[in-house]
Parts: C-alpha cells; structure tokens; sequence
C-alpha cells in the first residue's frame, strides 16, 4: 500500500514535493490556506534559476555595508525595528553568521542542493517532458560598476571552466543591450537558467491532477498539528480534524505559526519587489539574465516580458506595495536598459521570502517521527525546489539521498 503525505502549503517548494513524491509512487494531499495555488512568493519572483550563485547573505563585512546602505536613499536594503522578539533574533543569529569561514561552508551546502536541483529539473523536462513554464538556458551575467567589488568577486571564482571573468567591453559584446550602463566587468555562468516559477506550479499542479494521486485542498487554512509520543497525529482545518500518515510543513513564512515544541523554525520574512515589463517587437531586452551586482536588481527575460527583482525590506510581514521602492526599481532599471519593454504598463508585485538567518533552507525529518519540514529557502525558492522535493521524497521513502545532508538537516529547538 502507497505511502500517504499530506503537505501543507501549495507553492513552489510545497508542489515540488508532491511532484517528487508521487513520482515516488506516493499519494499526496496539498492544502493551501489560500484559493490559488504559488500566488504569493512564487507568483512573480525574479525568475533566474541561478544554481552557481548560491552564497548566503550573511557573510563577512555584510553589517558594515548594510549600514552604509541604511544611510543612502536608494538602498537596496530596508530595516524597520520593531517590537517584535523574532526580528531580534533573527538578526542577532545572521550577525553570528556573518563571517568568512561560516559563508564558505553554508555556500558549500547551498551548491550541492543547487546542482541537484538543476539535474533533478533537467531529469523532469527529459523524462516527463515537463514544460510550458517559458524555461530557456540562457547563461547569467553578474555586472558590477565598482572596482573594488568586481576585484573582489573575480578573487572568488574558482571554476574558471564554468564562469568566465569579463571585461567591460566583453560584457556588452556578450549582450549589446548593455551599451549604455556603466558597468567595468562581469562574470558569466553559460549554464544558468530562467523560467516562469508561477507558471512551473501551474504545470505541476496539472500533472499532479491528472496523476490520480494528488488531492488539492484550496482555500483551507490549517489551525493546528495534534500530536502524540513523538507523532504528528492530525491536523486541524476550521472545524474539521484530518488524520495524517505523514506530514509535510513547507508553508513559507507563515510556518512558524505552527512550530510544534521542540521544533527550531529561526524564519523571518524578507520582503522583495519586482517588476513584469511587458516586450513589444520595437523593444531591446537582454537576451541572457544580468544581475546589477551593486545595485541588487536582477533581470531575466521570461518569454515576452522582463522581469525585474529587487530589495531585501526587512519589515516583518507586509505585503503592501510601497511606492517609493518600486519607483526607484523602475528609475534603475529604465537607466540600465532605457529600451527594454514598456516600463509605464509594468505590473508591480511584492512578496515575502522565508529566510533562516544562514540562509540554508531546512529540509527533512523534524523531532517528530512523521513530521518533515521543506521551508526557508529565502530568494532560492525556485533555484532549490526540485532538488528539496526530491531529497524530501527520498527521505519519506527510506532511501539513501542523492546528496549528503550534512548542513542541510532541520534542527532541535
């Protein structure tokens, strides 16, 4: 008899699992507390499947150049204090992690899960001809406009085989677009991707239904988890208490809520914006992924639009769209590519991504003999998704996994 998971939490990290899990030959059920499936972090976020970019935020010299953001006006970081006991610790466990040896060895974690994912995704598209998410194979270009930060990035490539160092005038050979910005360098990845994480949940969730193995539960919101000598036993939707064989927590932010004791879930939201700027035939967009190092702003074409990503507003959960950080995304981005598509017909978005302070996601059995956790992928989401589910289902099924765990793990409280 298959295996029954029921997961909690119906965007990409979430329809990945089930999508691993049923090819597994598990039966799934997802429930998502809203009425649409990957409509809020994964509904627009900035597209690139960025699997050789993986470093964690928190690194040394982070804090000092935080400050110095803090204190210009189009900083691409925001910090709001609040009275709030999680921000607090949250940045009192990012500043322990913010120095070199930790970073090298988070990176480290970060790659393996990557290069995973990337495979895993590859070995979709092949053997079930998973597709109509606008993917493409586009290499990714890292721009940088000071000296000093591409020196320093250029001192850290260590794969010359797989990343190539730039001139400026290699930079906008390799993508003419770039003509008018002022960049003096970047590093190139030909293998890196980008694709449309909204539409990859709405071609999951279409292969789950037809599959028979997966139930989708929308629109029902999960109240609590029963549990029992070391079990998850049940959960409960608005009344209604549903037995569980196994239990899948990879609801984003919003899973701290239902942290059962013992359980370490160190998530905080960092808020990020992006733009979706419709391309019309008399347009000029990048043909390969650019990421404005300096400034922070990511940029990938996703069939006829290009999407552009911004900010880390650390502000606890706030979903609001705030005028002047999309203004000053739109200025930046109409400076960069003046020609790219029609900025003033942009579709704005802001969404929500669940970070641990390391920036290493926590995946895999919890205190809990049946409860297992997929969550705190940050802006990696997308990037790590198909390699999180698949370790996931390895995990629910006993089998050894296809990567070493090490650094990955959840954690005791």
């Amino acid at each position: 008899m298959a295996q029954r998971v029921c997961i909690i939490g119906g965007g990409v990290i979430g329809l990945a699992s089930a999508y691993a899990l049923v090819r597994a030959g598990m039966d799934v059920t997802v429930i998502e507390a809203r009425e649409s499936l990957a409509s809020e972090t994964s509904f627009a976020n900035g597209g690139q499947l960025s699997y050789r970019y993986v470093a964690p935020l928190a690194d040394k010299g982070v804090p000092l150049q935080a400050i110095g953001w803090l204190l210009r006006g189009d900083s691409p970081l925001k910090l709001r204090p609040r009275l709030d006991p999680a921000q607090w610790r949250w940045m009192a466990a990012f500043l322990g992690a913010c120095r070199t040896s930790v970073n090298k060895r988070n990176a480290g974690h970060l790659l393996r899960l990557a290069s995973l994912s990337q495979n895993t995704l590859q070995q979709w598209r092949d053997e079930d001809r998973l597709d109509g998410f606008d993917w493409q194979r586009n290499g990714k270009l890292v721009t940088f406009r000071s000296h000093h930060t591409f020196a320093h990035a250029r001192d850290k490539v260590f794969d010359r085989l797989q990343q190539q160092v730039l001139s400026a005038a290699d930079c906008t050979r390799l993508e003419p677009t770039l003509g008018a910005a002022r960049f003096v360098g970047g590093i190139y990845t030909p293998n890196e991707e980008v694709a449309d994480c909204h539409g990859f949940c709405q071609q999951l969730a279409a292969r789950l239904q037809a599959s028979g193995r997966c139930t989708f539960l929308l629109g029902r919101k999960v109240t609590g988890i029963r549990h029992a000598h070391g079990a998850v036993q049940a959960i409960e939707l608005a009344g209604e208490v549903m037995p569980v064989e196994h239990l899948v927590l990879a609801a984003g932010v919003r899973s701290p809520e239902l942290a059962l004791p013992g359980m370490a879930l160190p998530l905080y939201p960092l808020k990020g914006y992006s733009l979706s700027v419709p391309i019309g035939a008399q347009h000029r967009a990048p043909a390969i992924s650019i990421t404005d190092y300096d400034r922070k702003v990511v940029y990938a074409r996703i069939g006829m639009q290009l999407r552009v990503a911004a900010m880390v507003d650390i502000v606890g959960f706030d979903t609001r769209l705030e005028p002047k950080r999309l203004a000053l995304i739109k200025r930046q981005a109409c400076e960069t590519f003046p020609l790219a598509g029609d900025y003033a017909q942009a579709t704005e978005w802001a969404g929500m991504r669940p970070a641990t302070p390391s920036g290493v996601p926590l995946i895999g059995a919890s205190v809990y003999r049946n409860l297992w956790l997929n969550l705190g992928h940050g802006a990696l989401g997308f990037t790590l998704a198909c390699g999180s589910g698949q370790v996931l289902a390895e995990l629910i099924g006993q089998h050894t996994t296809s990567i070493d765990m090490q650094g990955l793990a959840p954690r005791a409280a």
